[in-house]
């Protein structure tokens, strides 16, 4: 009797573990369905659907220059001049550092390369910030900011507030 019991307990659990199975086909109906929609919907935004506005034809002299200096950002702190030969308004900083050596280090390399750097002291945030170039004018510190990023990418604008 216990074999019996035993034997009908055990095709029991094996019915329950075969019905809970999943059902592979039904997802890859649903796929196939989704699919078929997502081509459907990009088939239907085609180029005749897309709107042109017309075209003004201008002289060449009335074409305006963009420059959008307004648009770049510039941080505004207050530095004091620790090595180097003097800051105009605004700078290009490709360097902060809260140890002086390794700023003089990076210092060192841009003299090396050919830039009249200098380093300064942020004394709010204690940090020594190394500048490559200064200039008086911001259209070009932008120029030469743009130009140091292809070797230094976070350089970055500085105005001194002193």
């Amino acid at each position: 009797m216990k074999k019996y019991t035993l034997l009908c307990v055990g095709l029991c659990a094996a019915m329950a573990f075969t019905s809970c199975k999943s059902n592979e086909s039904a997802y890859k109906k649903a796929y196939e369905k989704a699919k078929q929609y997502d081509t459907a919907t990009a088939q239907q935004t085609t180029a005749s659907d897309a709107v042109v506005a017309p075209v003004e034809a201008r002289p060449a002299t009335d074409a305006r220059v963009v420059d959008n200096l307004d648009n770049v950002s510039v941080r505004q702190e207050s530095v004091l001049l620790i090595s180097g030969s003097g800051l105009k308004a605004f700078s290009v900083v490709v360097g902060s550092f809260g140890l002086i050596s390794n700023a003089e280090g990076l210092q060192q390399r841009l003299k090396s390369a050919g830039y009249d750097a200098q380093i300064v002291k942020n004394e709010d945030k204690n940090m020594y910030r190394v500048v490559a170039s200064t200039f008086a004018g911001k259209a070009d510190a932008v120029y030469s900011r743009d130009q140091l990023r292809a070797t230094y990418p976070d350089a970055w604008l500085l105005y001194n507030a002193r």
